[in-house]
């Protein structure tokens, strides 16, 4: 997979991104875990979620927020990423113009940036967020949620407690028009660990079907 390097508003951004064979295929963006917390691109979760979507025929780009790795800048509290997952979105589309649509897959504190890049990019077709941290960031933006899409997280999180996640499940689904699937992956804590397997695959069990229904039309 190619090694990219893109401008954002910070400065550089380092990704990497994979291109599809088929002009109209749509784009993936995923977007890693906390960046002062140890998140990166190379997270294994991110990884597998790129190479879920990259398999599928996706063009997938997956990157590091600023300050991170090779990306330039400072952490800047979620607005800042916000900007770079934007930029990268950007990036993405002119790379691959003919895109018939985009997703935006987030764990954790990527979770909170990919929900809120969905409320700004109308062409963003179906989400997946992994762990997002309702106890700790206001998700009350998402009034209403544009599009349909997977919340999944485990039911030992300690970071992030089941009923907090549930009760943005619960405000989410009460809305008309989208469909919000809710996972839960028994015997996970935040980081899925020993779960990841457990995880990826109802991600792709979740994305195989949306995917089947957007075919039939």
């Amino acid at each position: 997979m190619p090694e990219v390097i893109l401008t954002g508003p910070a400065g550089r951004l380092e990704g990497r991104f994979q291109p599809s064979k088929r002009k109209n295929a749509p784009i993936a963006i995923v977007l890693h875990p906390h960046p002062q917390f140890g998140g990166t691109m190379n997270n294994q979760i991110v990884y597998q979620l790129f190479y879920m979507f990259t398999k599928r025929g996706f063009a997938a780009l997956r990157f590091n927020f600023r300050g991170v790795g090779r990306s330039q800048g400072t952490f800047d509290h979620g607005g800042g990423e916000l900007s770079d997952a934007a930029a990268a979105l950007d990036w993405a589309q002119t790379i691959h113009p003919d895109a018939r649509g985009c997703w935006v897959a987030g764990f954790s504190f990527g979770a909170w940036i990919g929900m809120q890049l969905l409320m700004r990019r109308p062409e963003i077709e179906g989400f997946i967020s992994i762990a997002p941290p309702a106890n700790l960031h206001d998700f009350s933006f998402l009034a209403p949620c544009p599009s349909s899409g997977l919340i999944i997280h485990g039911d030992q999180d300690k970071v992030v407690p089941r009923k907090d996640v549930q009760a943005l499940v619960d405000k989410l689904q009460s809305q008309k028009g989208i469909v919000i699937d809710h996972e839960i992956v028994p015997g996970a804590n935040h980081f899925f660990e020993n779960h990841v397997d457990n995880l990826i695959d109802n991600c792709s069990a979740y994305l195989d079907r949306r995917l089947a229904a957007i075919e039939a039309g």
